[in-house]
This record gives C-alpha cells, structure tokens and sequence, in this order.
C-alpha cells in the first residue's frame, strides 16, 4: 500500500506547489490594482499612512520573522531617518528622493552600531539592548538643537521630486508613497528568498548547526539587522515629507511596542501579515480618535482577541489552514 500511496502523495505535493507561484502573483496584482484606485475610493492621507507603516511592519517582520530576533528599539530607525529626511529637506533644500536617502543612510549608520552592540547577546538579553538604545537615542533627539526637542521638527516641505514633479497635492504624493511601498516589498521579497534568506531561516531555526556548519552567524544576524533598519528608515522618513513633521513620538518606545502589535496581528514570518496588521491598528487609531473610546484599550482587546484565536496571526492561521497549505502557504 505504501508503493501506491507514494506517487499520489508526491502528485499532490507537484500540484500545491505548482500553484503557489500563481496564487502570489495574482495577490500582487490584486494589491496593487487596488492601490492604484485606492486614493479615489479612500482619504489619501489616511492611505499613506498605513503605508508608511505598513513598510515599517514589513521592515520589523524582516527581522523578527525570518532571522528571529525581536527588537524593543527599532523606533530609533523609524524616528532617527524622519528626524535626519526632514532636517535635510527643511534646512539643505534637498529634493525628496536625496532627502530619503539620506534618512536611509542614517538609519543604516545606527542601525550598524546598534546592531553591532546588540547581537552579541541573545534572546531578552539581546531585546533589552535594543531598548536600552532606543531609550538613549529617544533623550538624545529630546535634547539635540536640530530636532525641534518636544516640540518636533515642523514645517518639513516636500519640495519637488527630482527637481522637477511638484508632489505638494496628496494625490500626487500618495503615488510617490505608493510606489516607494512598492518598492520596499520588493526588496523585502528578494531578500527572503535568496541563499543568504535561507542562511537567515537556518539560523532562527537552529543557531548551533548553522555554525556548525560554518556560516558566520553573527555577520548574517548584523547584515539583517541593517538591511531592517534601513527599511524601517524608508519608512520613516516618507512618514516624515507626507505628514510635514517629526516629533519624538517617532522615536519613542511606543512605536517600538506598535509596530511590535502590527507585525503580531497579522502574523509573523509572513509577507502580507505585517501589512493587514498596520491596516488593522492604523484603522482603529483612525476611526477611533474622533470618539470617546480609549483607543490604547480598544486597541489592547484586540490584541487579546487575535492572540487568543489567532496564535499565528490573522494571514499566519490561514496560511496554517486547510485552504492555505492546498494554495501553497507555507508557515511554520
């Protein structure tokens, strides 16, 4: 029985697999059909703002997600790069694109010392290094001359795109953020699934043998660890030309603990779950400001109740699920 099982199993296992491929294209298509169409149907303020963090989701989820490292401090990256993308645009007269890549830039320089410092440690040793980081970073922008204290840096313009698209209507900008979006998801993608991904997975799975093995554990951890804040300053430093400001919120151990909320929600180690997560709180904080309704509690139940049906978040269960593995949804 077990000769003739075989060939049945190994068919089903071709034909699940075989439609994954189909089964991701069109969800790509069909999220960015509908971001195309998306700022005619819904405020397009609102919409770059759950794009902005939906990218930081996606950035945090990088990290958590495929090299199993959970951080306390990646605000610093988000705040640090919308501090340093807003000065350079206010103060430099730097167009959008340089001013951005600026941001990046700083956000690679902190996130290769915080990196550097923090992956030494492991497990909530290597958390509460982080944290105590992005404490350090968050007084530093308190005090620094350049970054507004608590009143924030304001009055950032978005001067034009490339020297010559004028990008102050949101319509025009939320393409600017569209694409951008578009673009990190991108990168995020062919990161994870190239060989240094699968080193990346190796050791979230199995430190010990990956360095028996002879992969340099500690480069790929610090490569991963860049690679997220750099993403996350992408993020932050979009966040920081739509919304014309940066305050220390950005930077604040609140962002942290929400972005930590997001990626949970919707399901870690999956693509589109860092993404339905930030639609999810964004949209609560949202709807909810204009009410009476404490949004942290209303926010918090929610929390309560997707951890207790949703172990794997949202898009992680239906991964998980009967219909998700026939599609050809891996989770572990």
């Amino acid at each position: 029985m077990a000769g003739h099982a075989s060939p049945v199993i190994a068919r089903e296992a071709v034909e699940v697999s075989s439609s994954a491929p189909a089964v991701r294209l069109a969800m790509l298509l069909a999220l960015a059909g509908f971001g195309l169409v998306a700022p005619f149907l819904i405020y397009p303020l609102f919409l770059m703002k759950l794009l902005c963090f939906a990218l930081f989701a996606c950035a945090f989820n990088l990290l958590i997600g495929y090299a199993g490292l959970l951080s306390f401090g990646h605000a610093t990256f988000f705040g640090g790069a919308a501090y340093v993308t807003g000065y350079a645009a206010k103060a430099w007269g730097l167009t959008p694109e340089l001013a951005i890549l600026v941001g990046v830039a700083a956000a690679v320089f902190l996130g290769l010392i915080v990196g550097f410092l923090a992956i030494r440690r492991q497990g909530i040793y290597f958390s509460m290094i982080t944290l105590a980081l992005g404490q350090m970073f968050f007084f530093l922008c308190l005090r620094a001359p350049f970054t507004g204290g608590e009143d924030g840096l304001q009055g950032i313009p978005r001067n034009k795109l490339f020297g010559a698209i004028s990008i102050e209507s949101d319509m025009t900008m939320y393409y600017v953020v569209f694409a951008i979006f578009l673009i990190g998801l991108a990168i995020i993608w062919r990161f994870i699934h190239s060989p240094f991904g699968m080193v990346l997975k190796a050791i979230r799975e199995n430190e010990q043998r990956a360095i028996s093995l002879g992969y340099a554990v500690d480069r790929a951890k610090l490569g991963a660890f860049v690679m997220s804040a750099a993403l996350a300053g992408l993020a932050g430093g979009t966040k920081a030309l739509v919304f014309h400001f940066a305050t220390l919120t950005d930077v604040g151990w609140q962002m942290s603990g929400e972005v930590i909320l997001m990626t949970l929600l919707g399901g870690i180690g999956t693509v589109l779950g860092p993404i339905l997560g930030a639609g999810l709180v964004v949209t609560l904080e949202n709807y909810l400001a204009a009410t009476e309704f404490p949004v942290t509690i209303i926010t918090g139940l929610v929390f309560m109740v997707c951890v207790l049906l949703f172990r794997r978040g949202v898009v992680g269960e239906f991964y998980a699920s009967r219909l998700g593995r026939k599609l050809g949804f891996e989770h572990r």
